[in-house]
Parts: C-alpha cells; structure tokens; sequence
C-alpha cells in the first residue's frame, strides 16, 4: 500500500510548471533516473520509510535549507523555507521527533518566520532538548575555513538520527556553488562538510530538490551532467557544471522543492495512520506569506509577491489538498457505496 500512494504522490509533485525561458522539461528525466538509481519504488514512499525506521520520540532531526544569496535575494527565496517549516510540524506531531533548523544566518528569518506560522516554536536547544518545546536553530560559519569543524562538533552535540537538505545548494564537480543556470553566488557556503560528517556517524540522509544543483543530487551527477542544460561549463559564468556532486542516501526530486517536502509529510501521514500530520491548504498559504514578510522573496525578480518558483502561491495550496485527499482515501475504510 505504501507503493500505491506513494507512486500517486510522486506523480502529483513531478508535474512540471515552468516557464520555456528556464530549464524546462527537466523534472521527468531527473524523476525517472534518481527513481532507477534509487531501485525503482516510489521516492516518498523510501524517504518516508527510512524515516519512521530510523526516527524515535525526542530524536533531533537536522533541516538544513538555503538557496538566495545578496545582492539579489538577501535572505533567500521562498522555496526551501516553507518546506522545512511543513517538515518540522510533520516530524514534531508525526514521529515526536525534536526538528532542528541549520543554515546561514541571513537565512534564518524566512526559515522561522515560516515555522511559526506552521505551529512550530524555534526555542533554545537546551529547552527543545530536554522538553520538546518546537525547534531549535543553528545558524553555520560563514567563514568557508570553519564549516567542517563546526559540522563535526554539531554532530558530535546533537547527535541527529536524520538530516534533510530541502533547496540546499551544493558544490559541483569543482568545489564551486552555482544557481541552476551556472552563475555563481559569491557569498554562498559550502555545507558539504555537514552532510560529510553525517555520513561518517551513519545519520540518515534525504535530498530534496528540483533542479539539480541542490544537495543530494550527487546520486546521479553522472546522468546530469550531460542531461542538464548546464551540467557542463556552459555559461561564461561557470566554474564547472551547475550540478552538484553531493549524494543523500535517499534522492527526492520535485518540480518544486516545497512540494517535495508536502509529499514526503503526506506519506508520514499515511504510514502513522494519521491525517493532522498532514498541514491545510490554509495553513500552506499562512507559511508562504510568512516567508515573503520575513525576507524570503519569490526567486524570480526578487519581490514579495505570492510566489513561489514563479507559480502562485494558491498553486502550492491545491497542491497539498489533493495531497490530503489522497491521504484520507487511503486511510477510510474500504466502501463501495450501495450504486456500485
């Protein structure tokens, strides 16, 4: 059964709305080969899986989010924050697990502001440790030179039994950090590392992202580097191909990384046998104007309009009712009704 709802999740959050001026009719290609890659079931499905396997009550789960950098967006954009805020609310009611947010500081005010309005407080760790109180946050170096070991003493702290990358950009086959069209953010940090010493303490690992620069996407680096419209050093800009070279264990592409985030909580949903750890489509649009407020803008022209990767922002709500649908149709009771 996991297979049936998932395969129909997977389906719904790979439908592809692009603009033909970006890089466009992508999402099935890199759909299709990280679900090959990935032994060919459904990709929320094994995410959602490995999480409730791995996860206890009280365990730290790491959310790690970041994509927009200065001068062009500030505080990032408004995927990748909302995604992480419907992760949190989902691990938190779901698996009773303590959510931990984990980026730059300029970062961070779209990534609260979007979990406060999913219900999810960002407390001191010591509170969230020890009570549970909402999720706690902690911002990485800015300085490049500091990131592995502060990555390493952030494990050997909080020891996570999880850690997911939601529009985190990673670093390509030469160590540069690039938007999906292969210009290069100066300010951008490598958090590589952190995935790194995840890897080394044998933490669970999840990638989610839409176009191929994100972390996690290594999985399938050699795939991309010839199928992406930038995979190779084709922009005067580029240092490399856009694509990154870090792997997750678990590969999770969506047309919008957002709604890679809403299918993954709506299988959660479906395995704890519980709809409420699915949010509203009020509430989705409660999270993205919250992000907007709080700096991270629609990617783009960069402005607080009710966007998000150019589509509307009532777009990403439809998205999570007919994910909830799907849930709740799953879940009752087999009925037929008494015309059939």
């Amino acid at each position: 059964m996991p297979d049936i709802i998932g395969d129909a999740v997977d389906r719904l959050i790979t439908v592809e709305l692009r603009n033909r001026a970006m890089n466009h009719g992508i999402i099935p290609g890199i759909y299709q080969a990280a679900r090959a890659e990935g032994g060919g079931r459904p990709l929320t499905a094994r995410a959602a899986e490995a999480l409730v396997a791995a996860v206890r009550p009280g365990d730290p789960v790491l959310l790690v989010c970041g994509a927009g950098y200065p001068p062009e967006m500030p505080n990032g954009e408004s995927d990748g924050p909302p995604g992480v805020a419907v992760l949190a609310r989902a691990l938190f009611w779901g698996l009773k697990a303590v959510p931990v947010f984990v980026q730059e500081a300029h970062h961070a005010p779209p990534v609260v502001a979007s979990s406060r309005a999913a219900g999810i407080m960002v407390r001191d760790w010591d509170l969230v440790r020890e009570r549970r109180f909402g999720a706690a946050r902690f911002d990485a170096p800015t300085d490049q030179a500091a990131v592995r070991d502060w990555a390493r003493e952030l494990i050997a702290r909080l020891r996570p039994k999880a850690i997911i990358a939601v529009e985190r950009l990673g670093p390509n086959e030469c160590g540069v950090v690039q938007y999906s069209t292969g210009y290069r953010p100066e300010t951008a940090v490598d958090l590589a590392p952190l995935f790194a010493a995840c890897a080394e303490a044998g933490v669970l690992s999840i990638g989610i992202g839409d176009n191929g620069n994100e972390i996690g996407f290594g999985r399938i680096f050699d795939f991309l580097a010839d199928f992406h419209p930038y995979g190779r050093n084709r922009s005067p800009h580029a240092h490399g191909g856009a694509c990154t070279t870090v792997a997750t264990d678990i590969l999770l592409p969506a047309s919008v990384s957002n709604w890679g985030c809403i299918g993954l909580a709506a299988v959660l949903a479906f395995l704890l046998r519980d709809p409420e750890v699915l949010h509203t489509p009020e509430m989705e649009g409660r999270i993205i104007r919250a992000c907007l407020d709080a700096g991270g803008w629609e990617a783009r022209y960069c402005t607080t309009r009710f966007l998000v990767d150019g589509m509307v922002g009532e777009t990403s709500m439809s998205m999570v009712q007919i994910l909830a649908e799907m849930v709740r149709l799953n879940l009752a009771a087999p009925d037929r009704g008494p015309a059939h």
